[in-house]
């Protein structure tokens, strides 16, 4: 039986969680309220709230099944030696990113409510600060990477490893940026894995 409750707890608690990510891609986070969360849910705001104490924690959780993983991943793909080099290591990693964006719906919403439909104010400035721990974790995956890059003796030009890894995280930002306002795939989409290619090969010692 209690095994049953726990279960059906986290079945509620993930309803509250898809029921928000559907409610913040409709009508902006700010404009949401725990109400049309519940609503959307057909839960009470009483079973809202014992999940979650307000908004921003459910933004969190909505945030944490998304790029967590991602960066589990870039842990496996970056930080370690692997079949490729680390230049191709870097850009299967960005590469990989786009094709989870293609394919999975979730990810894709989760992306279009941090980037477009959020505001970073108020009681979600702190939200804006735990995205800037999460790119500077990012940034320091990638910059390891260019490290093992440059003793293998594989990069071109003389930049370090570190303003490497800050000037490909700041392209991939931009080009996420560009990838989810780019709604009818005209622009951007299509021709995001060949950007991604370009920038590495750039860096590549010819």
């Amino acid at each position: 039986m209690v095994r049953k409750t726990k279960e059906d707890a986290e079945l509620t608690r993930q309803k509250i969680i898809d029921a928000a990510r559907t409610v913040f891609l409709a009508r902006g986070v700010s404009r949401s309220t725990l109400e049309h969360i519940a609503i959307e849910a057909s839960v009470t705001r009483g079973a809202v709230y014992w999940h979650f104490k307000n908004k921003t924690e459910i933004f969190h959780a909505i945030r944490e099944q998304v790029l967590l993983p991602l960066i589990d991943r870039m842990d496996d793909t970056l930080t370690i030696d692997g079949a490729v080099d680390p230049l191709t290591q870097i850009e299967n990693s960005l590469c990989e990113t786009i094709n989870d964006l293609n394919e999975n719906e979730e990810m894709r919403q989760v992306y279009e409510i941090m980037m477009i439909k959020c505001e970073y104010v108020e009681e979600f400035a702190t939200v804006l600060q735990q995205i800037l721990n999460n790119c500077s974790s990012i940034t320091e995956k990638i910059q390891i990477a260019y490290e093992r890059a440059q003793t293998q003796q594989l990069i071109a030009g003389a930049h370090s490893p570190r303003a490497l890894a800050m000037d490909t995280h700041l392209f991939f930002s931009g080009l996420l940026h560009m990838w989810v306002k780019d709604l009818d795939g005209s622009r951007f989409r299509f021709q995001a894995i060949n950007l991604i290619k370009a920038h590495i090969d750039l860096r590549r010692k010819k």
